[in-house]
């Protein structure tokens, strides 16, 4: 798939999600298989930028191309103007969310709250297209809720304002992250258009994976909330839809290494005060996968220190392996 100048190695990309695709995270997963990464939502207000947690999101030091940043907002000239904000500190690819379902975004009328105001989506589109000499992506929803999926008069709008590709989440704004993904929609919409489409929203398996590009036709797919605590899951589903193989699950060793080079990185990027913070809900999501005590959880989150983070991770990951050893030697 190609997005402008940009070529997108494979059929996976990292969908942006607020608080958890920083650039450690979009790092590793471009390690483990993700063809490209979106960064976390910038907003496009300006009196926010210098802030610090906007400042992080503008990092792209030492990424891999392309470079994709996601901005959101409501006025098209600002929407422009962070545009060029974003691109003059290193963005390859500017994203418009307006596909985002917080309460947070859409009270302002951003994100998928714009969906309803398709004269408005026209303007903030072209607007933002005519401002840079970059890729323009956008990320939607199917529609604002059952009764209006306007997602295919969207996708229309988005390639007559000069969109290179589009990303549809296959829930409606009023869905939020209820029930499941429907991607009939997309289908419809990869039909309508000629700009690459990505199918989003629940695919959280190799195998849902290649069904939902062969149901949708989509150029490729978007994953999101499954590669917490399994950023694995793009090397896993590029095996499968290149070979017809499911890859065999990481072992113990390689869980505890990729975490630790994951912890350390976020050390890294925040500073050791707010990188054992950070670092809580992702050894949360990593553990989800292995048998842990509610007293273990709470232990692990009330650690201050890298050091101690690193070490009770360590020591989990080794007595786990002792335990797998005594059961293999009783057998």
């Amino acid at each position: 798939m190609r997005i402008g100048p940009f070529s997108v190695d494979n059929k996976l990309i990292l969908a942006p999600m607020a608080g958890v695709t920083d650039r450690p995270f979009r790092q590793l997963c471009k390690r483990l298989g993700a063809g490209m990464a979106v960064s976390e939502m910038v907003t496009s207000n300006p009196k926010l930028w210098g802030s610090v947690k906007t400042q992080r999101r503008l990092d792209h030091d030492g990424e891999t191309e392309p470079r994709v940043v996601q901005i959101a907002g409501t006025e098209p000239s600002m929407m422009a103007h962070a545009a060029l904000y974003n691109v003059d500190r290193g963005a390859q690819i500017i994203d418009i969310n307006m596909g985002c379902p917080a309460k947070k975004v859409c009270n302002k009328m951003a994100g998928s709250a714009l969906l309803q105001d398709e004269l408005l989506v026209a303007k903030i589109l072209h607007a933002v297209v005519g401002a840079v000499n970059v890729p323009v992506t956008l990320k939607i929803r199917t529609g604002t809720d059952q009764t209006n999926k306007n997602g295919t008069r969207i996708a229309r709008i988005a390639e007559d304002s000069g969109i290179k590709a589009l990303a549809v989440h296959g829930r409606t704004r009023a869905c939020a992250y209820k029930g499941e993904a429907e991607y009939s929609t997309i289908r419809d919409i990869k039909n309508t258009v000629q700009i690459p489409v990505i199918a989003n929203g629940d695919i959280n398996s190799p195998q849902k994976a290649k069904k939902v590009l062969e149901f949708t036709g989509a150029d490729a797919i978007m994953i999101g909330r499954a590669a917490q605590g399994r950023p694995w899951l793009f090397r896993e589903t590029e095996d499968y839809l290149r070979t017809g193989k499911l890859r065999q699950p990481p072992s113990h060793a390689e869980v505890c290494e990729i975490m630790l080079s994951h912890l350390q990185a976020l050390y890294a990027f925040y500073g050791e005060y707010t990188g054992v913070r950070v670092a809580r809900k992702h050894v949360g999501w990593y553990l989800k996968q292995h048998k842990v005590t509610n007293s273990f959880r709470q232990a692990i989150n009330r650690l201050e220190t890298a050091g101690e983070q690193l070490e009770m991770i360590q020591a989990f990951f080794e007595g786990h392996h002792n335990n797998n050893q005594v059961r293999r030697e009783v057998a």
